[in-house]
């Protein structure tokens, strides 16, 4: 997915600021330039997106740059675009192969079967809670 940012020139004592219109609250900085604030903005808007979706809200779909580009609260800023992977909304099960000591395997089905969740549930709730 194709999103359009805006940055806002920076300098030596500021910040590029960095705002995704289609996403609203999405916001990132850089100090280093318009190569950081774009890949800062990836993170950011990777990161609006899966707490968009671990929330239950919709996530809006990329528009176009000239969407945009005619609203005054970003004259004179300079438009890019930051690519985010789809799969970052992708909602489908994935068998995987992990390795673990017997130990801690029993502990992990344990632990599961006590929260009344079965091995696959009880580890996406760990890792989607995890700070």
């Amino acid at each position: 997915m194709k999103y359009p940012i805006a940055i806002e020139p920076g300098s030596d004592e500021a910040a590029w600021g960095v705002a995704v219109p289609d996403l609203p609250g999405c916001f990132s900085a850089a100090d280093g330039g318009v190569d950081e604030a774009i890949e800062n903005a990836k993170e950011a808007i990777a990161a609006w997106i899966e707490a968009a979706v671990d929330s239950g809200e919709p996530v809006p779909m990329p528009s176009s740059i000239h969407a945009h580009r005619a609203n005054p609260e970003f004259a004179g800023w300079i438009w890019a675009i930051a690519e985010v992977d789809p799969a970052v909304l992708d909602e489908r099960a994935e068998r995987v192969n992990i390795t673990l000591p017997r130990r801690v395997l029993a502990r992990l089905d344990a632990k599961a079967r006590a929260a009344g969740e079965t091995r696959s549930g009880y580890i996406a709730r760990l890792a989607l809670s995890a700070p």
